[in-house]
């Protein structure tokens, strides 16, 4: 959608209603692929450790316990990344932020790929999960606020789906490294792919609701200038930006537990764990799940291409659905299949309904994240809004390092009793944004926090009027 060519009034505007004039458009487009390969980087990351568990194992003579282990150390790096950088972010900017963690993952991932032992290879694995930990949030904060109200959605399941992407390459390199010259050069290549995020994302401008909430009005107008004049628009069409209140500078993690973002918050930390509980503990021992079921180590790389492959019509199904819907029926209904689908998948005994049932799963899970990852910054502020992604994702990351060990502790028991932990995990996620989240399909990035606060105000008594909010940027 392409907005107006002719010049407009002087009035200053709020950030969206410029952005909404500006578009989608060449820019927006071009900001897409560079965060998608963020986003593919983040993906092959974390199954790129689970394809090379077995060798590296082998190598180290590991134990069940120690292999999960090293599988848990990246998790704990971007548990720490993300509740870290999201803040700084919110302080320092999402571009120089990015910048900064997207090196820190760069260098330790290919340190990772020369670790002459155990210890020293989770040592590294936390330090580039450190960075990346900090860098996904910040990459989807920064593509959030340049998109324009209309469809917003579904651009932002579109850039989840190069997880998708990032999945299919990283079990594909696994099929061709691995039995050739090992683990070792399918690390290194995680690390090459972040090097070149690092080299193209220096390019990318800061973000002007970023720029706005701090003040820098002028900034955050030269930039939507720029944004429009590579759109094909008329510069002159970008109304002035209006000077926001006065916003609060402790940014903090307990501030959103303020009353109008304490529900939120339980929600979306209640979510995230337990779907990245479900998603990390299925995916993260995936290898050793096909192997229970009889396959051999390519036969396994050739059968998780497959599941990968599913991932990627699941994302453009949720696309063209939170449109539609909305974004929370989308999520539960793609959430609850994948919690069915997970639970035939550890019952089943016949090779057909095993693979229909883990490629639904697939299919259905990765629908539901994508619809995820749109919803969740549309009810945070912008004053907030890395902070809350960056806690929102470290929560995942929290799963993400108990989730290995849930697996390695149940998998000795019992393939069907670990499946079924998983699939009750999925039914809780999609149990909390049923009960308690908020539709946000066509409500402008900020609208949502708004109308919070105005039904406050209304149910509070006049002589305890509250003060005006800090939280908001507009």
């Amino acid at each position: 959608m392409n907005g107006p060519h002719t010049p407009t009034s002087a009035t200053p505007v709020p950030v969206q209603d410029a952005i909404d004039r500006i578009g989608f458009g060449r820019f927006q487009k071009r900001l897409l692929a560079v965060c998608g390969v963020t986003w593919a980087a983040d993906a092959a990351e974390i199954f790129l450790i689970a394809f090379a568990l077995p060798s590296i194992a082998d190598d180290f003579a590991l134990s069940t316990f120690e292999s999960s282990l090293v599988v848990s150390a990246a998790f704990v790096g971007m548990l720490a990344g993300a509740w870290f950088w999201g803040a700084v972010a919110d302080r320092i900017g999402r571009r120089r932020g990015f910048a900064i963690t997207i090196g820190v993952f760069a260098v330790f991932g290919l340190l990772s790929a020369v670790a002459p032992n155990l210890w020293w290879l989770c040592a590294f694995r936390v330090l580039a999960g450190f960075g990346l930990g900090g860098a996904v949030p910040l990459d989807f904060s920064l593509f959030a606020e340049y998109l324009p109200t209309r469809n917003r959605g579904r651009w932002l399941v579109i850039l989840e789906s190069f997880w998708a992407v990032g999945t299919v390459v990283a079990a594909a390199l696994a099929w061709l490294l691995v039995p050739t010259v090992g683990w070792r050069w399918l690390l290194a290549t995680s690390a090459l792919a972040g090097a070149l995020v690092f080299w193209v994302r220096l390019r990318v401008p800061e973000s002007p609701r970023y720029l706005a909430a701090t003040g820098r009005v002028d900034e955050a107008h030269a930039i939507l200038r720029m944004v429009a004049r590579e759109n094909g628009l008329d510069e002159r069409a970008v109304p002035p930006i209006e000077r926001p209140a006065a916003v609060s500078d402790r940014i903090a993690v307990r501030r959103l537990f303020e009353p109008l973002l304490r529900r939120t918050t339980v929600m979306l930390w209640t979510t995230w764990f337990f779907i990245a509980l479900a998603y990390y503990g299925l995916f993260s021992w995936l290898p050793r799940i096909l192997a229970d079921r009889g396959l051999d180590v390519v036969s396994t790389y050739a059968y998780t291409l497959v599941l990968a492959v599913a991932q990627i019509p699941g994302y453009f199904t949720a696309a063209a659905l939170v449109e539609r819907w909305g974004r929370k029926r989308v999520f539960v209904v793609f959430l609850t299949v994948s919690a069915v689908c997970t639970f035939v998948y550890g019952a089943a005994e016949h090779s057909t309904v095993l693979l229909v049932a883990a490629v639904a799963m697939s299919f259905f899970t990765l629908g539901a994240w994508a619809s995820l990852y749109a919803y969740t910054p549309e009810l945070l502020p912008t004053a907030m809004r890395t902070t809350g992604m960056g806690a929102a994702s470290g929560m995942a990351r929290v799963a993400g390092v108990l989730a290995p060990l849930l697996g390695a502790l149940l998998l000795p028991i019992s393939l069907g009793l670990t499946l079924t932990a998983f699939a009750v995990a999925f039914a809780l996620a999609a149990l909390s944004v049923a009960l308690l989240g908020p539709e946000t399909r066509d409500i402008a990035l900020e609208d949502a926090i708004g109308e919070r606060r105005a039904r406050a105000a209304r149910r509070a008594p006049s002589h305890r009027e509250a003060g005006p909010s800090a939280i908001s940027a507009r």
